[in-house]
């Protein structure tokens, strides 16, 4: 009997090949975790599993999405999380600062950023080892030019970082997924697709040892059942003040003007984040009297709410381009 041909070129110990994408809440990694596992499934005869690792709420807090692919004669029995990734998929480069994103990333791997910078500023900012292929696509402009989300863009440059998953699958499985759903946005998001597969900054970062390869180490919380104060008080102060929920916009912002603004306070009392900045001085009469200063980014998620109650548009949304 002839010997199968191998279509996986890299696999770990199981025989796996693994993917890890870190991402927030509300832009559809896990979606993309499942259009990949079903491309390579239904569509490229592989095994495959997609699963994902989620956040205390539904938007705004870092969200893991993982994918794994084997041979099609070797099932996948391991459904740990992907600790030391074939590819990387970092959404967000602000995900840096929050989450440990490049531990387990070693020579050999690939890492795909969103980002509009180029790969040798990224390889800087995210530490990226030598022997790790960098892929740099600005899906956030991609996505508001196609009014589509981030997802099916990044899936496009997977496929240009990813030897083995053909276009042919990828766009089968997106048809698969909008054909009959959405099917108004099918042909935006293929469009953002192609995108993602070309407008891509490339870089093989030399082995320089300028950056060491990080060793996956486990979340461990400092509370646990041995340490928890009794009866479940938590005394840890909230995290209110320090949450950055700038990764959660989709590409806008509200930019407030001054010169229209009438300080009817509107804006604050539909803003689920409470990032209106208000403050407390004299009016023309001398009287106490609350005035709006701005948008404090830092807490703005860009529903983009403000905007639409705003009854002299002093807040209009305005694309972001860092």
């Amino acid at each position: 009997m002839a010997q199968q041909t191998e279509i996986l070129k890299q696999k770990n110990e199981y025989g796996y090949y693994e993917i890890r994408m870190e991402s927030i809440g509300g832009q559809g990694a896990n979606l993309a975790g499942k259009i990949l596992a079903d491309a390579g499934i239904l569509h490229m005869g592989l095994n495959g599993v997609n699963f994902a690792s989620y956040g205390s709420e539904k938007k705004g807090t870092p969200v893991k999405a993982f994918v794994k692919f084997s041979e099609p004669d070797r099932e996948i029995r391991v459904n740990s999380p992907v600790v030391e990734p074939h590819l990387l998929v970092v959404f967000h480069t602000n995900l840096a600062g929050k989450v440990a994103v490049m531990q387990g990333v070693k020579p050999g791997a690939a890492v795909i950023v969103n980002t509009p910078k180029k790969c040798a500023e990224v390889r800087d900012l995210l530490q990226v080892p030598g022997g790790v292929t960098l892929y740099c696509v600005d899906a956030m402009k991609i996505s508001v030019e196609e009014k589509v989300r981030i997802n099916t863009t990044i899936m496009g440059t997977i496929c240009r970082a990813v030897d083995f998953l053909t276009k042919d699958a990828v766009r089968a499985s997106i048809k698969d997924i909008f054909g009959h759903k959405y099917p108004h946005l099918l042909e935006p998001n293929l469009n953002a697709f192609e995108r993602g597969h070309e407008e891509v900054d490339i870089l093989e970062a030399p082995d320089d040892g300028k950056y060491p390869v990080q060793p996956f180490t486990p979340f461990r919380p400092r509370l646990g059942w041995k340490n928890a104060p009794i009866g479940g008080v938590i005394p840890n102060p909230g995290n209110t003040a320090l949450n950055d929920m700038s990764m959660s916009r989709s590409g806008f912002y509200p930019v407030w003007h001054e010169d229209l603004c009438i300080n009817c306070g509107e804006c604050d009392s539909v803003c689920p984040d409470q990032a209106m900045i208000f403050v407390t001085r004299k009016d023309d009469k001398g009287e106490d009297k609350r005035f709006m200063t701005g948008v404090n980014l830092q807490y703005c998620k860009g529903c983009m709410r403000c905007v639409d109650v705003c009854p002299k548009q002093a807040l209009t949304a305005e694309r972001e381009t860092e």
